[in-house]
This record gives C-alpha cells, structure tokens and sequence, in this order.
C-alpha cells in the first residue's frame, strides 16, 4: 500500500507509529486518493490521541475507516427531502483553447464578471466554449487572472516542476510550522470526552480545506465562530461545512468591523486564515501583531499555490491546482480521454484541512507544555506535491456502496430541514466526534464568543 502517513507524521512531528486501518478498496483514480484521506484523517486523530496522551497519561487507540473516509473527502451530508444547491456554476468547467486545455473557476459572481469582462457575457456553456477557443491557455489564464479571475492552464507534472511556481512551491515544507516567543498561561479545559472544549477557534476560511479543519475541531468540542464577508455566499457547500459552528459576518475593510474583530481574537486560542498570502498584513495584522493582540494564539493559514514564488498571492481552488499540478492531465494519461480528468473528489482541499486541523492540535499541545503559541502554513499546490509523488497506484477493487447503516441515527436539524450525516470516519477510542449544533446558514449569529 503506498505509504502517505509517514510523511504526515514527520511534517507533523508525530510519532512515525502505524494506525489503524480498516475496510477494502479505493475510490477510482491514478492516485492513491483513498490512502491520501486515511492518512490525513488518521494524522488529526493522532495529533488529538497525543494531546490526550500528554493531558492524562493514557494514550488511546486511534482507527480510521478508509470507505468512510474517502465518501467524507465527497459528503457528508444527507438531507431528507430537500437538496443541497449545484456546486459549480453553469460555466464553471474545462475548455479547449487553441492550445490545449484551461479551467475557468466562476462559482463566486465577482469571479465569473471577471473571467467575462476577458472573454464576452455568455448565458451558457457551448457560448463560453466559443469564445475560448481562438486564445492560448497561457495567455488565457494570465488574462483572467490580471482581471481578478480564477483559471489555470492544465500542465503536466515535469512542466510544473519546471514552472517557476512549482519550483517554489516544492522546496517547501508540508507543513511550515513556528513557534512564537509570546505565552499564555491557559490551561486544559478539556476531557477524554471533549479534548477541546473551552477553546475558542475564529474562522476567517472559506469554502472548502479551511473549514474541514474547523468542522473537525468543532466535533472535538472546540467553540467555532466563522466570520465571513457581508456579501459572500456558497451555497454549494454551507450545508456540509457549517456543521457545529457558529457563522457571523464582518466587514473588516470598516473600522467598526476591525474593532469587533479585535475584540474577538484577543480571546481566541485559534485563528484559522485561508486569505491569500499578505491580505491580513494590508489590513494590518502581521504576524506579529496578532500575537500582540492576542498572546500565545495559535494562527494556521492556507493558501493554494504555496508561501513563496511569483503566484503566491494567486487566487485559487482545489479543481485550478489540480490542473496546474499535472493531477488533471495524469488522469487524462491514465483514462486514455480527451479531456481533462480530475481527482474523483476535491482531495487536495479535504487533505489539507485535516492537516490544518492535526497543526493546530499539535500546536495547542506545544502550548500547554511551554505557554508558547504557534503558526503553520500550508497549501494545496504542496499537497498537490505530496499526492503526485506517492506515485501512479495499480487500480484496487470499488469501495463497497454507501448503504442506509452508513449514516448516524441522529436526525440533524439543518436550517434548510432535516438531514442525516454519515458515521464518523474516524475512532479515537473515548472521544467521539460529535457535533453539539447543526449546519447553519452564513450570517445566522452574532459575532461574538
């Protein structure tokens, strides 16, 4: 089996001990795309079985249910007679240019005005597709990212490892970990039960990779406030991701909306940012400057392509890396199709957040030994990197189905009706994941702790 935990574990300072595997299979793919959920699932629950551990002495088992697992990397939400809205926009998608291959990223409005201020105002796909056509990707991309746009050209793996972004972003580490000079003096609040209660997490992330991680740390008790902008809106993906959090809006670009921000960070342990690489510091909170607000603050942030080169404050997704990376065109490799063949679910973004997660509780144990907060920073272009070099995997046999037993007994209120969610990927042996508030709409709360 290709080994994608041990490589976690280093990045992670985990022990390099092996976990618990169970059930057979793997979701379809050239990549070993099953082994990259369990093992990034497996990591955070580790991260928490050590916190445990270094708390009360005793460490507790830790299992991961690989099936679960990668429909997790998909959904987990099942409503009862309602529907989560379409993820994508209808002019979201791949296109042939006059050169090869592009993928135009449009599901915020302000992103496809922008790739249609390049390209002409369409109604429909075959128009959008009319209008690619006569560009080259590169020039294509460029375009639509100089208009504030999202797209990427599909490379190859040797051509983004000679591209002057992948070059940078593969001579960093998976997980760029600090530790700060400032400390706290805040104790375990938790239980075997509730590993995190009592600890505050402000979540500045957006759509998919930042909020896995708080969803996740909301299942172990953290309290979770989201904030998001006035205007922004996801519907795709709010009845997934806002499960057991607390969601507000702020404008930080106000000064009353920077005075309530203030007031809520100088009593978070966490702040989760997924912005990208300066925007915090051109609203005026470096590094540290957070830490002076807020002593001993444990701040993980993420960003697509990665902490240093020419696109580091690109914007970017999931489905842009993917094409950027080579993953795409591997897939398209491995299909022998003429088109551009994604990962069979938005991995990169899923991985990255429980790697996000198992950062911040590794850093929260380094805390209560030494009072000293923390940092770590990652991206999907890294992780990308992970996944590509684990290699090709021969084909497994098909996860069994989802069936009616996959899914808790426990009816969710959503604000949108009732749901059910699928069991928990991952066991830590007397500390369930459990969520105390259903998924709500952006905006429902007030923001305060």
């Amino acid at each position: 089996m290709t080994d994608l935990l041990t490589p976690i574990q280093a990045a992670l300072d985990l022990p390099l001990t092996p976990l618990a595997f169970s059930e057979a299979g793997a979701l379809p793919s050239t990549y070993a795309v099953t082994e990259l959920a369990s093992a990034s699932i497996g990591a955070a629950g580790q991260a928490v079985a050590e916190l445990i551990r270094q708390q009360t002495g005793r460490l507790p088992g830790v299992n991961v249910d690989r099936r679960l697992a990668s429909f997790w990397f998909s959904s987990s939400i099942r409503p009862v007679g309602w529907h989560v809205p379409p993820l994508w926009d209808p002019v979201a998608g791949d296109y042939a240019s006059a050169d090869g291959w592009i993928r135009l990223h449009t599901n915020a409005p302000h992103h496809r005005a922008a790739a249609e201020r390049v390209l002409g105002k369409v109604t429909e796909r075959a128009e959008m597709a009319r209008h690619v056509a006569p560009w080259h990707a590169a020039e294509l991309e460029q375009a639509i990212v100089e208009a504030g746009g999202c797209a990427a050209q599909m490379r190859s793996w040797p051509a983004w490892q000679a591209h002057p972004q992948g070059l940078a972003v593969n001579a960093e580490a998976l997980v760029q970990r600090q530790t700060c000079e400032t400390t706290c003096n805040k104790p375990w609040l938790g239980s075997v039960a509730r590993p995190l209660a009592g600890i505050k997490v402000l979540d500045l992330t957006r759509v998919l990779a930042g909020p896995v991680a708080s969803r996740f740390l909301a299942g172990l008790g953290a309290d979770v406030l989201r904030i998001d902008a006035p205007t922004w809106n996801e519907p795709g993906v709010v009845p997934e991701m806002t499960l057991g959090k607390r969601c507000a809006r702020l404008d930080l670009k106000t000064p009353e909306g920077c005075q309530v921000f203030e007031r809520l960070l100088k009593d978070a342990d966490i702040l989760l940012h997924g912005y990208r690489a300066d925007a915090l510091e051109q609203l005026g909170y470096t590094a540290s400057q957070l830490q002076a607000r807020a002593p001993g603050l444990i701040d993980v942030s993420l960003n697509a392509y990665g902490w240093s080169g020419p696109w580091r404050n690109r914007r970017g997704f999931d489905s842009l890396v993917q094409m950027s990376s080579g993953i795409a065109h591997a897939g398209m490799v491995w299909k022998q199709s003429d088109n551009p063949l994604p990962l069979p679910v938005q991995a990169l973004d899923h991985a990255t957040g429980y790697l996000m997660a198992a950062s911040v509780i590794r850093a929260l144990s380094e805390r209560l030994q030494t009072g000293r907060g923390g940092s770590a920073r990652l991206s999907l272009a890294r992780t990308a990197k992970l996944l590509v070099e684990a290699g090709a995997v021969p084909e497994q046999p098909a996860l069994r189905a989802e069936a009616p037993g996959d899914q808790g007994q426990v009816i969710e209120q959503t604000a949108w009706g009732q749901a059910h969610r699928l069991l928990a990927p991952l066991t830590i042996s007397g500390s369930p994941l459990q969520w105390d508030s259903p998924a709500g709409e952006l905006g429902s709360h007030r923001p305060q702790w």
